[in-house]
């Protein structure tokens, strides 16, 4: 019993670890995310890319506060929190 909590537990604290390696977006993929978030009052100084092809941006600087936004791939805003 012993061994099956400590594998997950293993398991549990090393996802967010794969999950969150991230890379710099190149220009392209920037500039398309810079302009999605655009469109909704918001501006990047930086966008990060997942290795799962989500894009990130953390402290976007909107009209109505900061938030944190997830793009997928195809530049379609997934998720906006308040950071």
């Amino acid at each position: 019993m012993k061994v099956w909590i400590a594998l997950a537990l293993s398991v549990a604290l090393a996802a967010p670890a794969i999950a969150a390696e991230e890379t710099e977006a190149s220009k392209e993929e920037a500039e398309k995310v810079k302009a999605a978030i655009a469109q909704i009052g918001c501006e990047a100084s930086e966008v990060e890319k997942e290795t799962s092809g989500v894009f990130e941006v953390d402290d976007a600087k909107c009209k109505i506060g900061q938030y944190d936004i997830k793009l997928d791939k195809d530049f379609t805003i997934r998720s906006i929190t308040r950071d």
